[in-house]
């Protein structure tokens, strides 16, 4: 059985670091030395960092994203398009819309994607603050931005019958070949959906 090398506490922040996601054990082993290496240049801002998130990032009451404002930064963009609502299951998906700069629109974030076998259901969701929402006259879109897996699938459905009532276009994303793609190397789904879906030239 192997010993241990260090003391609880750094043990400890080793054992935390690892939770982080793409970290594992070694990760976090290497990340933890680096840390208590650059003590005063890394680790001191990183705890005051930290401590702000922990006092000040809140969930956003319209859209779900999180800032340390409320309503947040997006929401108060008077430069958005108030007619589209982008609909996205996480936040992370909200942030790389925005770094790729695909929309001028506003988001909701469902905080997820239904899934009978983890649990998550219709009630799991933000679904009726979503359809609130779109019944705002000024809406005129709802762009569905969400994975083409089953549940991205099947959650897009389930909004779409919920919206039939709005006087509002549901859209989604188009699937297919990437940006750059090669079809030798693509799977048999993308080239399907790429296929059905195809444009004018």
């Amino acid at each position: 059985m192997a010993s241990a090398v260090a003391g609880p506490e750094i043990e400890r922040l080793i054992q935390l670091l690892a939770r982080l996601p793409g970290l594992g054990p070694r990760s976090a082993r290497r990340a933890a030395l680096h840390l208590i290496k650059k003590r005063e240049a890394l680790m001191t801002p990183l705890s005051s960092a930290l401590q702000v998130a922990i006092d000040r990032v809140q969930v956003c009451k319209t859209c779900g994203n999180i800032d340390t404002q409320n309503p947040c930064t997006v929401c108060m963009d008077p430069r958005r398009d108030p007619s589209i609502i982008v609909v996205v299951a996480d936040v992370a998906d909200l942030w790389a819309l925005e770094r790729a700069h695909a929309t001028n629109g506003f988001y909701h974030v469902l905080g997820a994607t239904l899934s009978p076998l983890d649990g998550v259901g219709p009630q799991d969701l933000t679904i009726d603050a979503l359809v609130a929402r779109a019944h705002d006259s000024r809406v005129s879109e709802i762009i569905l931005a969400l994975n083409a897996t089953v549940d991205g699938q099947t959650t897009a459905h389930y909004i779409t019958d919920l919206l039939q009532e709005a006087n509002v276009k549901v859209t989604r994303l188009a699937h297919g070949v990437p940006v750059g793609g090669e079809l030798d190397y693509l799977d048999e789904g993308t080239l399907s959906a790429a296929m059905r879906q195809r444009t004018l030239f």
